[in-house]
């Protein structure tokens, strides 16, 4: 049995300087936490405490941006969190990586103030984004409510990303987007796809002009939309979801039919997939979506 989630999604533009002001984004989070009192996860969109004016340089943007995870950045959106009590995803931001690389990074705060995940985007978007891929797929839990992946925009592109979050046990995958172009439809069908091959919940979280051009979307885990942001400025796409829809659907079926977990059965041949230099194994695959 799961306790249904209350989250909040901020359709926004992104901050520009954050560093420069501080208090600006915790003003923010406190105002939509009043205006929404009873959500429990919030997140803004890709870059969101980084963002650039078409007429700056993004790498030198990126460069002053940069600062360790635990950095003051870090303190302060954790002491946020545990000031608001509430789960807190701020939009992925630019890490200063150990090994002096840069990367787009997610970072997740729970309630407590402690940070419980960081994902850094595997798929920057070449050779516009310049920052170091991650290399490791990421999956948190939400105790009483079901288990949250994540991703960045660009790897909403590529099905295997979505796919390891699910066989990880994801019941909802993040996706922080900040898409400004006209391929922002293919993301929304995306957004489907990757609900429906993997019976997740889905929530693609754009940012608003002149970062993005909206159209933020909560997908269930068989594809139906169900909640749709315009591509206007500010907005904040609110849903109550029960994670536990996701498992239920992988073991009744999609519209109670199609089973996408369960083809690989026990004494079936393992798969070669020379893309990968790898293969799908029957027992791997089977335990991993139970998480």
């Amino acid at each position: 049995m799961t306790t249904p989630l209350s989250i909040g999604l901020v359709q926004t533009a992104a901050l520009h300087h954050a560093a420069d002001d501080p208090g600006a984004f915790a003003a923010d989070v406190r105002r939509v936490v009043a205006a929404h009192p009873g959500v429990r996860l919030l997140a803004y969109p890709e870059l969101h405490l980084c963002g650039h004016r078409p007429d700056e340089d993004p790498e030198a943007v990126m460069r002053a941006a940069a600062e360790p995870l635990d950095g003051p950045r870090g303190t302060a959106l954790a002491a946020l969190a545990r000031e608001l009590g509430i789960w807190l995803v701020p939009g992925s931001v630019y890490e200063q990586g150990a090994d002096g690389r840069i990367y787009n990074t997610a970072p997740v705060y729970a309630p407590t103030g402690e940070r419980v995940a960081e994902y850094r985007k595997i798929f920057p978007w070449r050779p516009y984004e310049t920052t170091a891929s991650g290399s490791a797929f990421v999956v948190f839990d939400l105790p009483g409510h079901g288990r949250v992946g994540l991703t960045i925009c660009y790897d909403a592109w590529f099905p295997e990303v979505t796919r390891h979050l699910a066989w990880q046990g994801a019941d909802l995958v993040l996706n922080l987007v900040r898409t400004p172009t006209v391929d922002r439809a293919q993301e929304v069908v995306l957004a489907q796809a990757n609900s429906i091959v993997n019976q997740v919940f889905m929530a693609s979280l754009n940012a608003a002009a002149p970062d993005g051009v909206g159209r933020s979307v909560v997908v269930d885990p068989e594809g139906n939309l169900r909640a749709e942001a315009g591509p206007g400025p500010e907005e904040i796409l609110t849903d109550v979801l029960d994670l536990g829809e996701a498992r239920r659907v992988r073991a009744r079926g999609t519209v109670g039919l199609t089973r996408v977990w369960d083809p690989f059965e026990a004494g079936r041949s393992p798969i070669d997939l020379p893309l990968y230099a790898g293969r799908i194994d029957p027992e791997s695959w089977r335990r991993g979506p139970e998480g």
